[in-house]
Protein backbone atom coordinates (compact mmCIF):
# COMPACT_ATOMS: atom_id res chain seq x y z
CA UNK A 1 0.00 0.00 0.00
CA UNK A 2 2.88 2.14 0.58
CA UNK A 3 2.93 5.34 -1.56
CA UNK A 4 -0.32 3.88 -3.62
CA UNK A 5 -2.61 6.03 -2.22
CA UNK A 6 -1.00 9.24 -3.61
CA UNK A 7 -0.98 7.67 -7.10
CA UNK A 8 -4.73 6.10 -6.98
CA UNK A 9 -6.60 9.25 -8.55
CA UNK A 10 -4.16 9.49 -11.23
CA UNK A 11 -3.28 5.50 -11.91
CA UNK A 12 -6.83 4.24 -11.14
CA UNK A 13 -9.96 6.43 -10.72
CA UNK A 14 -9.22 8.96 -13.42
CA UNK A 15 -9.15 6.58 -15.65
CA UNK A 16 -12.45 4.89 -14.80
CA UNK A 17 -11.64 1.54 -15.22
CA UNK A 18 -14.60 -1.25 -15.88
CA UNK A 19 -12.50 -4.03 -14.49
CA UNK A 20 -9.70 -3.07 -11.76
CA UNK A 21 -7.43 -6.25 -10.71
CA UNK A 22 -5.26 -5.01 -7.44
CA UNK A 23 -2.41 -7.30 -5.99
CA UNK A 24 -0.73 -5.72 -3.25
CA UNK A 25 1.20 -6.48 -0.27
CA UNK A 26 4.09 -7.97 -0.48
CA UNK A 27 6.29 -4.66 -1.16
CA UNK A 28 4.69 -3.43 2.03
CA UNK A 29 5.81 -6.45 4.41
CA UNK A 30 9.36 -6.40 1.87
CA UNK A 31 10.33 -3.31 2.33
CA UNK A 32 9.04 -3.24 6.47
CA UNK A 33 11.49 -6.05 6.85
CA UNK A 34 14.14 -3.92 5.04
CA UNK A 35 13.58 -1.37 7.11
CA UNK A 36 12.49 1.36 4.19
CA UNK A 37 8.92 1.39 5.40
CA UNK A 38 9.35 1.53 9.41
CA UNK A 39 5.31 2.49 9.70
CA UNK A 40 4.39 -0.51 7.38
CA UNK A 41 2.68 -3.30 9.52
CA UNK A 42 -0.24 -5.61 8.68
CA UNK A 43 -2.42 -3.16 10.61
CA UNK A 44 -1.58 -0.09 8.18
CA UNK A 45 -1.89 -2.64 5.17
CA UNK A 46 -5.16 -3.65 6.08
CA UNK A 47 -6.42 0.16 7.31
CA UNK A 48 -5.45 1.66 3.57
CA UNK A 49 -6.55 -1.30 1.72
CA UNK A 50 -10.15 -0.73 3.63
CA UNK A 51 -9.50 3.13 2.76
CA UNK A 52 -8.39 2.52 -0.73
CA UNK A 53 -11.55 0.50 -1.66
CA UNK A 54 -13.98 2.34 -0.05
CA UNK A 55 -12.46 5.20 -1.71
CA UNK A 56 -12.94 3.29 -5.34
CA UNK A 57 -16.15 1.90 -4.44
CA UNK A 58 -17.73 5.39 -3.99
CA UNK A 59 -16.16 6.74 -7.23
CA UNK A 60 -16.69 4.07 -9.17
CA UNK A 61 -19.66 2.43 -7.96
CA UNK A 62 -20.06 -0.07 -11.38
CA UNK A 63 -16.57 -1.25 -11.52
CA UNK A 64 -15.96 -5.24 -11.21
CA UNK A 65 -12.81 -5.03 -8.43
CA UNK A 66 -10.39 -7.95 -8.79
CA UNK A 67 -8.35 -8.95 -5.64
CA UNK A 68 -4.98 -11.01 -6.21
CA UNK A 69 -3.75 -12.69 -3.11
CA UNK A 70 -0.65 -11.64 -2.43
CA UNK A 71 2.35 -14.76 -2.90
CA UNK A 72 6.10 -15.67 -2.30
CA UNK A 73 7.61 -18.76 -2.48
CA UNK A 74 10.62 -19.28 0.04
CA UNK A 75 13.78 -18.76 -2.19
CA UNK A 76 15.95 -15.78 -2.83
CA UNK A 77 14.99 -12.99 -0.39
CA UNK A 78 12.37 -14.35 1.12
CA UNK A 79 13.14 -17.09 4.29
CA UNK A 80 11.34 -17.61 7.38
CA UNK A 81 12.00 -13.62 8.79
CA UNK A 82 8.77 -13.24 6.70
CA UNK A 83 6.64 -15.72 8.59
CA UNK A 84 4.16 -15.62 10.01
CA UNK A 85 3.51 -12.21 9.25
CA UNK A 86 3.05 -12.64 5.62
CA UNK A 87 0.30 -14.62 6.60
CA UNK A 88 -1.51 -11.93 7.92
CA UNK A 89 -0.92 -10.01 4.88
CA UNK A 90 -2.81 -12.82 3.26
CA UNK A 91 -5.64 -12.80 5.16
CA UNK A 92 -6.05 -8.95 5.08
CA UNK A 93 -6.49 -9.61 1.50
CA UNK A 94 -9.00 -12.79 1.38
CA UNK A 95 -11.10 -10.19 4.12
CA UNK A 96 -10.96 -7.33 1.82
CA UNK A 97 -12.12 -9.21 -1.02
CA UNK A 98 -14.64 -10.75 0.83
CA UNK A 99 -16.35 -7.23 1.16
CA UNK A 100 -15.23 -5.63 -1.58
CA UNK A 101 -14.50 -7.80 -4.41
CA UNK A 102 -16.77 -9.58 -7.24
CA UNK A 103 -13.53 -12.14 -7.33
CA UNK A 104 -10.57 -13.24 -5.63
CA UNK A 105 -7.61 -15.16 -7.15
CA UNK A 106 -5.77 -16.92 -4.64
CA UNK A 107 -1.81 -16.89 -6.14
CA UNK A 108 -0.43 -18.32 -3.19
CA UNK A 109 -2.09 -22.00 -3.28
CA UNK A 110 -1.65 -21.75 -7.41
CA UNK A 111 2.33 -21.08 -6.52
CA UNK A 112 2.21 -23.55 -3.89
CA UNK A 113 0.71 -26.34 -6.22
CA UNK A 114 3.07 -25.03 -9.04
CA UNK A 115 6.01 -25.88 -6.67
CA UNK A 116 4.90 -29.82 -7.38
CA UNK A 117 5.58 -29.47 -11.15
CA UNK A 118 9.22 -27.34 -10.83
CA UNK A 119 11.57 -25.44 -8.02
CA UNK A 120 10.47 -22.34 -6.63
CA UNK A 121 13.43 -20.33 -8.53
CA UNK A 122 11.44 -21.94 -12.15
CA UNK A 123 8.21 -19.59 -11.15
CA UNK A 124 9.56 -16.88 -8.43
CA UNK A 125 13.81 -16.54 -8.69
CA UNK A 126 14.11 -14.03 -6.25
CA UNK A 127 10.69 -15.85 -4.04
CA UNK A 128 8.56 -12.41 -5.03
CA UNK A 129 8.83 -11.18 -8.76
CA UNK A 130 7.29 -13.99 -10.92
CA UNK A 131 9.86 -15.35 -14.50
CA UNK A 132 7.93 -15.35 -17.50
CA UNK A 133 6.50 -18.59 -16.57
CA UNK A 134 5.59 -17.16 -13.27
CA UNK A 135 4.26 -14.49 -15.43
CA UNK A 136 2.36 -17.28 -17.68
CA UNK A 137 1.04 -19.00 -14.43
CA UNK A 138 -0.53 -15.87 -13.13
CA UNK A 139 -1.96 -14.78 -16.44
CA UNK A 140 -3.53 -18.07 -17.14
CA UNK A 141 -5.07 -18.44 -13.48
CA UNK A 142 -6.22 -14.62 -13.99
CA UNK A 143 -8.36 -15.42 -17.09
CA UNK A 144 -9.48 -18.69 -15.17
CA UNK A 145 -10.81 -16.79 -11.92
CA UNK A 146 -12.01 -13.64 -13.47
CA UNK A 147 -14.20 -14.85 -15.80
Amino acid sequence: MFQLAERWKTDCLDIKPDILSILIGVNDIWHTLSGHYPEGSVEKYEDDYNALLKRTKEALPKVKIIICEPFVLKVGAVNERWFPEFERYRAVAKEMADEYADKFIPFQTIFNNAVNNAPAEYWLPDGVHPSIAGAYLMAKEWLKYAF
